[in-house]
């Protein structure tokens, strides 16, 4: 591939060809899965097989074919060549995708949605309400056709990237500073969780929610099934965003994959449904019930990865407001502005509320006391 990388202000062109992986005649491929993540989504690169540059950093050698003279020139079979061996890397990655989409979703369904039904108290956000069997099967239907779509865009990315493709991925450590290696960590990581907070508020608009976003909130008591069940449009929009450091700054493959792993893991976690606790090297990490209230209440608490987006933008849930599906400011409405058929809503929805899975510490603790009270106050005074 063609690496554009910069130095003091001055382009150097270096020209790195990755030829596929055979070692000992064997064929090894490293496949990793996101959930988007929700998506996103994000939504996100870990289902979609982006760590397939696992397999392809083993060995690389330089290109005498290629030449660089201002603008790269090709035939359409050199083009074509970007995409050898495509079907092989797109059945590995939706193989391992669809693996480890059952895999997981499957463990927790069976685990505590099963196993614990009869205890919601002890596990659940939203331990007396249900999605109805129809929903279950549907959002399994439609995370499975959004992973084939995301599954096809990485696969093709990925392939483009590791037959030649001009991209600012690079393979050795010492190919830029280390200074760089590590900052790049979080560059990588605020990039996409910043750009996937704006790009979910953007489908929380009344065109977007209504044609595209609608088909994830069908689910407001979300599983981890529900990580990819979003509108195969919005997935690969929301992909792109997260893929775009690959072709505009330097980008050491490690970190990549491994925040994409981390996306992944809570992208499934946050979808789960239940009380699990981020740790406590995570500061920045909501937990399960932040974006279970996203669900519930749909145009509020935005972010996935950093809560601090929605209490910079003022878009974090607040007890004396009630956010409803119509609500589109991502601000919602202050109680005593709300109708009384808006209240005996609002008082049904936080009796469903597992106040046990909010921290009673930090940025949650009001909603760990009850939160009914400012409701039936309000009430009291129509009454």
């Amino acid at each position: 591939m063609i690496v554009r990388t910069f130095h003091s202000g001055h382009d150097v062109i270096k020209l790195i060809k990755v030829n596929s992986v055979i070692i000992d005649n064997k064929m090894f491929v490293i496949i990793n899965c996101d959930a988007n993540g929700c998506l996103f989504a994000s939504m996100f690169l870990s289902f979609s097989g982006d760590w397939l540059f696992l397999y392809f950093n083993i060995k690389r050698h330089m290109d005498s074919n290629w030449s660089y003279n201002g603008t790269v020139q090709q035939s359409f079979a050199q083009f074509s060549g970007y995409f050898k061996d495509f079907p092989t890397i797109w059945l590995s990655s939706c193989l391992v995708g669809y693996g480890i989409y059952f895999a997981v979703g499957g463990f927790l369904h069976f685990y505590f949605y099963v196993g614990k039904r009869d205890k919601p108290d002890e596990w659940k956000c939203q331990p007396t309400k249900w999605l109805s069997r129809e929903l279950e099967l549907d959002e399994i239907k439609v995370g499975c056709l959004s992973l084939l779509s995301s599954n096809t865009l990485s696969a093709l990315v990925v392939t483009y990237i590791v037959n030649g493709g001009p991209c600012t991925v690079y393979w050795t450590m010492d190919e830029y500073s280390w200074l760089w290696w590590f900052l790049q960590w979080p560059v990588i990581f605020i990039y996409q969780d910043y750009s996937t907070y704006w790009n979910h508020r953007l489908y929380h608009t009344p065109f977007l929610y209504k044609n595209f976003h609608k088909v994830h909130h069908r689910y407001k008591q979300p599983t981890a099934f529900s990580v990819t069940a979003i509108h195969p449009v919005e997935m690969l929009h929301i992909q792109i965003c997260l893929m775009l450091p690959l072709f505009v700054i330097p980008v050491h493959y490690v970190p990549f994959q491994v925040i994409a792993i981390y996306t992944f893991y809570h992208g499934i976690i946050v979808h789960s449904g239940v009380d699990l606790k981020s740790f406590w090297w995570q500061p920045w990490q909501p937990d399960p019930m932040f974006h279970d209230n996203h669900h519930q209440y749909f145009h509020v608490n935005f972010g996935f990865n950093i809560f601090l987006w929605d209490k910079i933008h003022g878009t974090y849930r607040k007890k004396d407001r009630i956010y409803r599906e119509y609500l589109f400011s991502g601000k919602g409405k202050p109680i005593h502005e709300a109708t009384k058929e808006e209240l005996v809503e609002e008082l049904e929805e936080r009796e469903a509320e597992n106040l046990n899975a909010y921290r009673k510490t930090g940025y949650e603790k009001e909603f760990s006391e009850p939160g009914k009270p400012f409701v039936q106050e309000e009430l009291l005074k129509r009454s």
